[in-house]
């Protein structure tokens, strides 16, 4: 079988390609397990192919019609489409945004279409969906009111591979991502940078800066748990997720003020001390939207599954990115 992951040079692609190549198989159009030969990486860098002939590193733009009609073919069982231009990013080029968020999703599900042989599509959403005046705890059914452009142009989305799944064109799911932390590496440009940057540079000896209140409650995935999510949510039978191919996917929901307590159980008082806070409206406009809990028993129900506290979350980043 062959595989595509758009977005994969980022940190979630690179991660999901490891965790599938280690994996050595997905569930198929007929549901039985099935031989990964091929995982094709694809993104606007060169993504690392791990030293694994299954691995094939492409260079491109995913709104190019030419390259889409290339890598997905009658060949391409699968679709984990990653590939974004992050929130901030969104917010601030809206051109961008579009072409990469929008005009690209659709592109990729036309070309999915025209293949004609019903690919299992993985299409990774988001909490800007919501928005505006929400219940205390959101559902997958709540209505859509994103206060966003990145928001918008994943519920449309959502929206699109949806009714794609509907007509069979696509076997698709959409799976909400709660906010990732801790996310390795430099920070974004994503609204919700400070989510990880809070954890990540203090535990690096570095000065990390909280543009919001310690107040402010956030849903929150580690990058363990959200590959495993991303594998388990593929492996879902169309049968189980029936006419509703949407699920948020389990989290914490945690404030910033308990994400310092945790990181202070961690990693002690003096690795807290370096985190200053200082409010920054924009930032603080976008990530208020969002909602700080969910209902997640259609998700649990399947089988699916989050964090057990932010502490273990803590922990893992350490183990996984710091060597323990």
């Amino acid at each position: 079988m062959k595989v595509l992951i758009t977005g994969g040079a980022g940190f979630l692609g690179q991660k999901l390609a490891r965790a599938l190549l280690q994996r050595g198989t997905l569930s198929g159009p007929d549901g039985s397990q099935q031989k990964i030969d091929r995982l094709v990486l694809v993104d606007v860098a060169p993504a690392h192919d791990f030293g694994d002939a299954r691995v094939e590193s492409v260079t491109g733009d995913i709104t190019d019609p030419a390259l889409l009609s290339r890598l997905i073919d009658a060949g391409t069982t699968s679709v984990f489409h990653l590939a974004a231009v992050v929130s901030g990013q969104a917010e601030a080029d809206f051109d961008l945004g579009m072409r990469i968020n929008l005009d690209a999703s659709r592109l990729l599900l036309e070309t999915c279409r025209t293949v004609g042989h019903k690919p299992r599509v993985v299409f990774t959403s988001s909490v800007a969906v919501y928005g505006g005046q929400l219940p205390d705890v959101v559902r997958d059914d709540t209505a859509l009111n994103p206060q966003s452009s990145y928001g918008a142009q994943k519920a449309i989305g959502e929206l699109l591979l949806n009714d794609f799944s509907r007509k069979g064109f696509v076997d698709g799911r959409v799976l909400r991502l709660p906010t990732i932390s801790v996310r390795p590496g430099k920070p974004n440009k994503a609204a919700s940078s400070f989510a990880s940057g809070i954890i990540r540079e203090p535990l690096a000896g570095q000065e990390a800066i909280c543009p919001v209140a310690p107040s402010l409650r956030l849903w929150l995935l580690s990058p363990r748990r959200a590959i495993a999510a991303l594998i388990a949510g593929h492996e879902l039978s169309a049968e189980k997720l029936g006419n509703s191919r949407t699920i948020n996917l389990p989290g914490l929901s945690v404030s910033v003020a308990e994400m310092v307590a945790a990181l202070e159980k961690v990693a002690g008082r003096d690795v807290v001390a370096r985190i200053r806070f200082a409010p920054d409206p924009a930032v603080e406009r976008i990530v208020q939207s969002w909602p700080g809990a969910w209902d997640v028993s259609r998700a649990r129900a399947l089988g699916l599954e989050g964090d057990a506290d932010f502490e273990s979350v803590i922990r893992s980043h350490i183990e996984d990115e710091l060597g323990g």
